[in-house]
């Protein structure tokens, strides 16, 4: 208890020894502004905090001491008549260090103040009760391997959740566990640092350091906290190539392609990424073989520059170095960065194709030379040391039109058609070169053959000309400048020679030298009456060998002319008569079109009463050769008749068509199951009249469709035709076809219709 004077006095009571700092009260205060309480301290048993007294308390409880602010009711309690405060729990710096409160005391009995409301604060002491902590579990870190001492690694920290301000509790101490002696870390700031020269990462990549950091500036009785490092060692280019064996052996065929991979050879680097990478080269240049990097697997490929040749060399050797591409300067110095190995190369024979002399061939042959005429010749050799037979052969694919010939010993090209330049300028076959004993072993060679012009073709007009001569020219007027062209190509160009005939009355020529002429007149005064169109022979020359000509005919028109000299027309004047004609002519003429006319309709009016609608329109229906019979059914009275429907039916004219006057060969006669078993005499009937036919020999063709009427036995109506009716036409009585219902209704009115009776 600590006594105050004046207006008041503090009970301040602390349970555990610790360090604090006097607070005075202020001069007009009753009680002390601040306490000081240890953090997680107090509990269930309400732990005594401190006392509050006033000097207006005299003891007999009629003063009441009220608390409020921060925690007042529930983290604080004060007895009301003693003014002791307490605790309710445990208190934890780290959720807050202090806490504001108001103290004032009443009359119990009227509530008047006693003591002024004052303000006073509880501050919360700190204890070390929270461990140092790690940001992480696990850092991963690297450093270059064959690092000096001391380099920095990575630096880890910790964190504490105590006071910094108060004591020890969160000053930290680092300190290294595990990974000694290759790392080392610095105690006040956690800076993780290389300890041991050398570190190669060849030998040992990765490593596992454990780093502690320890509270109460790692004193007894400190807490800690550890995290892991895990450091890796980077590459550097410290390591050279080496060549594990210094002699290499590789075996090459013959035949392969330039540019072609015949082995590889490799060196070993233990660094790896950039500072593994290799470039090979042979000492001193090769002129056969060459050798680049496989940057994937950092080989050394051999490579052909030149075709290998078994029969000229079989054995080859070189050296390969081998180097870094990038290099470090610091470990340069004392050691060699490359290596070298020795290659032997064997060359091993193989079964080659021919070999042409040339390739290609340019050949070159006048054109119109005749067939079986020669060309060239292609040679072929096999370059192996049995020098094989060799037959050669045209690709047909390249002589479609088959115009040359190849001897298969010799190799001598001849021509089988007469060739034109004008036609193809080149020929390019391809010629095949075979070994005989092998013919897998094949060689193609392309053979250009050149068609040299011959003066072949004589020079024609280069274009159609539309001349044209006005009827007002005078003589010596131009009237067309003429040129000509000639496929052939002689060497020292074309030169044409134009002329016609000297006794022409009306044009004449006029050669420029210069590959073209020009027409003039020779007289003037042309008239389109007398001659409306001249016909110009020309005739055009050469001046190679042999020399060619032709004759070209120029059409010149007679037309009318202005001053100018331009054409306005140039058809033919209609020439007037002398006489006109008559009145009695031109009636003679009007009626001799007017007769035509009549002539003509009625020719098209007989033709269209003769054409008659077809019976049957059917597309399959045969209507070339259609006999019509004009004979008379016999009636009612006919029972000899056969079934019309039998005859209709599509099955049976289909499946029997025969070719036109030709008996056809029945390989399978056609046979056909009547509608009725009983009905023979109409299977009968039918086979007679075809025997007949075929019989007769002015019978129509066998594709002919005869009809005939037959009704056939066991007819209710009997006998329809009148071949067999004894009685005339006049003594039956047709009253009975109208009982036979509605199917005999038309027959009914056509003989019902003819009774005499009726008649009357």
């Amino acid at each position: 208890d600590l006594p105050w004077r004046k207006s008041g006095f503090l009970f301040f009571f602390l349970p555990l020894v610790c360090s604090f700092d006097v607070y005075l009260r202020s001069k007009r205060g009753w009680m002390w502004n601040q306490f000081f309480l240890l953090e997680e301290y107090g509990g269930n048993d309400h732990q005594y905090v401190g006392k509050l007294h006033s000097n207006m308390d005299k003891g007999d409880g009629n003063v009441k001491y009220v608390l409020t602010g921060d925690g007042a009711g529930t983290l604080f309690l004060i007895d009301e008549k003693s003014g002791d405060i307490h605790a309710t729990k445990r208190l934890d710096r780290e959720e807050k260090a202090m806490y504001t409160l108001h103290a004032k005391v009443l009359d119990r009995n009227t509530n008047a103040e006693l003591e002024p409301d004052t303000e006073f604060n509880i501050k919360i002491h700190d204890i070390n009760d929270n461990a140092p902590r790690f940001a992480k579990e696990v850092y991963f870190a690297s450093v270059p391997e064959m690092s000096e001492v001391g380099t920095s690694v990575v630096t880890v920290t910790a964190t504490d959740a105590d006071d910094q301000t108060y004591g020890n509790s969160a000053k930290l101490v680092y300190s290294i566990l595990q990974g000694q002696p290759y790392f080392s870390v610095d105690s006040e700031n956690g800076t993780i640092k290389t300890a041991l020269p050398g570190m190669d990462r060849e030998v040992k990549e990765n490593y596992q350091v454990v780093i502690q950091a320890k509270d109460m500036a790692g004193q007894m009785g400190g807490l800690s906290g550890t995290t892991t490092v895990s450091i890796t060692l980077t590459d550097v280019n410290d390591s050279p190539p080496r060549f594990a064996n210094h002699s290499f052996r590789v075996t090459a065929v013959e035949s392969t392609e330039i540019g072609g991979a015949i082995g590889r050879i490799r060196a070993d680097d233990p660094d790896i990424g950039r500072n593994a990478e290799m470039e090979y080269t042979i000492v001193g240049g090769h002129d056969i073989f060459n050798i680049i990097t496989d940057q994937t697997t950092q080989e050394g490929v051999i490579i052909i520059k030149k075709a290998l040749d078994y029969e000229s060399k079989r054995d080859y050797e070189f050296r390969v170095e081998v180097k870094n591409t990038y290099l470090d300067a610091r470990f340069i110095h004392g050691l060699q960065f490359k290596d070298y190995a020795t290659v032997k190369v064997t060359v091993e024979d193989v079964d080659e194709p021919p070999i042409f002399s040339r390739n290609p061939y340019i050949i070159e042959v006048h054109e119109d030379t005749a067939a079986g005429s020669f060309v060239g010749v292609v040679s072929a050799r096999d370059p192996d040391a049995d020098n094989k037979a060799v037959k050669y052969s045209i690709d047909r694919h390249t002589d479609l039109e088959r115009l040359f010939h190849i001897d298969l010993v010799n190799g001598t090209i001849t021509t089988l058609k007469s060739l034109d330049r004008e036609m193809s300028k080149w020929h390019n076959i391809s010629v095949v070169a075979t070994e005989i004993n092998n013919p897998r072993q094949t060689t193609r060679v392309p053979v250009f053959i050149k068609v040299l012009d011959v003066n072949d073709n004589a020079p024609e007009f280069a274009m159609s000309y539309d001349t044209f001569v006005c009827e007002n020219v005078k003589a010596g007027q131009l009237i067309q400048t003429i040129s000509a062209v000639d496929t052939d190509e002689p060497l020292v160009g074309h030169k044409f020679v134009f002329s016609i005939s000297a006794s022409n009355p009306n044009f004449t020529i006029v050669d420029k030298e210069d590959n073209t002429a020009n027409i003039l007149t020779r007289r003037g005064g042309f008239s389109r009456r007398e001659m409306s169109m001249y016909f110009l022979p020309v005739v055009i020359s050469d001046n190679d060998y042999p020399i060619q000509s032709s004759t070209s005919t120029l059409i010149v028109r007679v037309c009318a002319c202005d001053s100018r000299g331009n054409m306005q027309s140039c058809n033919p004047e209609v020439l007037p008569f002398s006489d006109g004609l008559t009145t009695g002519a031109l009636v003679a003429i009007l009626l001799c079109v007017i007769i035509l006319l009549m002539i003509v309709v009625l020719f098209a009016a007989l033709r269209r009463q003769r054409k008659k609608e077809p019976l049957i329109i059917s597309k399959e229906d045969v209507r070339d050769n259609v006999v019509s019979y004009n004979d008379e059914g016999g009636g009612e009275e006919d029972t000899q008749a056969f079934d019309i429907g039998t005859l209709r039916n599509p099955e049976v004219m289909d499946a029997n068509k025969l070719r036109r006057d030709i008996i056809p060969e029945m390989l399978f006669p056609f046979r056909r199951t009547s509608p009725i078993k009983d009905n023979t005499d109409v299977r009968d009937f039918i086979n007679g009249r075809l025997q007949e036919n075929d019989s007769d020999p002015t019978a129509p063709p066998y594709d002919s469709l005869a009809t005939y009427a037959y009704e056939g036995s066991g007819s209710l109506a009997e006998s329809l035709s009148s071949l067999e009716s004894a009685a005339t036409e006049g003594d039956q009585d047709y009253d009975y076809l109208s009982n036979w219902g509605p199917q005999f209704k038309k027959l009914a009115e056509m003989y019902i219709g003819k009774s005499p009776d009726r008649e009357t």
